[in-house]
């Protein structure tokens, strides 16, 4: 509270006066082409209406088209002049004359012509119905053919492509073996590592066939699993050492 003397004067209160509301330049043409004619003969028709003619009905065919004219039709070329009929009498050319006797050479040409030779041909239903043998399937027809009884070209550049890689491998032994690297093992060391590889299957085979067949705890279940791949790999090792018969040493 302000403590001077002014403060006990009454005060007029001041009212806020508004701007005046905006008002746009084009808002009176704009009014004055939306009334223009509008809705005019929108509910009462034209303003004059005129007066219908006792003569203004509908009429027959006077819906359909019309055609034009009808004129007579004519070639575009009826102006030639054609070449007047040949009289009885007259003999007309017949172009090139030729001396051959068409009697004899076609009798001199069937004499010499050979037989065509019948289709082969097969019957399949009871009324008689005729097929053509060589496209059904069943004449061997591929026994005619130039390069039946041959080794396919295939075959003969596989059989090559072997017979140079097995060259280059025996080199390739060859060379080590001259340089001391590697060694072959004898047909009596590889049957004692056959027979080896076989007796310890038979023998992890009989400890698997005296497991439990249930497999209850876990020292059970592990001692199965590392049997069956002991048993695994020994049939894998014997298996590579049967297919190869020559087997090298590094």
């Amino acid at each position: 509270m302000s403590g001077t003397i002014y403060d006990l004067i009454p005060h007029e209160e001041e009212k806020q006066s508004k701007p005046p509301r905006y008002m746009s330049k084009f808002r009176q043409p704009v009014k004055e082409e939306y009334f223009t004619h509008k809705g005019d003969y929108k509910t009462m028709g034209q303003a004059k209406v005129p007066a219908p003619t006792t003569d203004n009905f509908l009429k027959k065919h006077s819906k359909e088209p019309k055609l034009p004219d009808k004129t007579e039709f004519k070639y575009p070329d009826d102006d030639r002049k054609r070449p007047m009929v040949p009289a009885k009498d007259d003999k007309p050319l017949m172009g090139l004359k030729t001396t051959k006797n068409f009697i004899t050479t076609n009798a001199v040409q069937t004499i010499t012509s050979v037989p065509k030779k019948p289709e082969k041909v097969y019957v399949d239903t009871i009324k008689g119905d005729k097929n053509l043998l060589v496209p059904s399937g069943l004449e061997p027809v591929y026994i005619h053919k130039k390069e039946y009884g041959t080794t396919p070209q295939y075959l003969t550049r596989r059989q090559e492509e072997m017979k140079r890689a097995q060259e280059e491998y025996n080199a390739y032994v060859a060379e080590h073996f001259r340089r001391g690297a590697m060694q072959q093992l004898t047909n009596e060391e590889r049957q004692s590592i056959l027979d080896g590889l076989k007796r310890n299957w038979e023998e992890i085979h009989d400890q698997y066939q005296g497991l439990s067949v249930v497999t209850d705890t876990a020292p059970k279940k592990n001692r199965k699993e590392r049997m069956e791949a002991e048993m695994k790999q020994l049939e894998r090792d014997i298996e590579s050492i049967e297919r190869h018969k020559v087997i090298y040493i590094a």
